[in-house]
């Protein structure tokens, strides 16, 4: 396997701060906003933009993680039978209102749409946003789904062979984002 260097720390931490920018752009400010990591690295960067956004308009942004497990179409458990969508699994201690919001969905990497789709149906159990927006750190192309992201760090075409990891200090003790080919 091969594997090419993408992105390193500066450079995700411009596209993180220009995402944050284009965010504050469409939404004509802070006003409503609130930032939906999708784990377990939008997450992270989710946190990552909603304090970029805090530095420029000196205001908190409410930001929270949605763990997706249970409405991935993608995931057979009980004998094939998906498990009823009842655990939400916020990451904080309170789960925010997202009512009449401008809810931001935060991924790394955008490929089929599936994940984001999941995020949408869970984001539909907590409440009735607004809209909703799509942010992602990448975009790799091959959607399955009609979804398209709002913001994107940096769009990388791949073919369906090659494979790309996103690391964060976080989780993974470095920034960095690599494109695996297979031989």
């Amino acid at each position: 396997m091969d594997s090419v260097l993408l992105m390193d720390e500066a450079a995700i931490k411009r596209a993180l701060t220009r995402i944050s920018y284009e965010i504050l752009e469409k939404n004509r400010g802070v006003k409503d906003i609130v930032l939906v990591g999708i784990k377990t690295r939008g997450e992270f960067l989710a946190d990552r933009i909603a304090k970029r956004i805090e530095s420029i308009e000196d205001t908190t942004i409410t930001s929270f993680a949605i763990d997706i497990t249970n409405y991935r179409d993608d995931q057979e458990k009980n004998g094939g039978m998906i498990p009823v969508k009842s655990n939400l699994g916020i990451a904080r201690e309170e789960n925010y209102p997202i009512d009449n919001k401008y809810v931001v969905l935060v991924d790394d990497v955008l490929y089929t749409g599936r994940t984001i789709r999941s995020a949408m149906d869970a984001l539909i159990d907590l409440g009735r946003p607004k809209r909703i927006g799509l942010a992602v750190l990448i975009d790799r192309g091959h959607r399955e789904l009609p979804i398209r992201a709002d913001f994107v760090g940096k769009n990388i075409p791949t073919s369906r062979s090659e494979t790309v990891d996103v690391s964060i200090t976080e989780i993974d003790d470095n920034d960095q984002v690599t494109l695996i080919k297979e031989d």
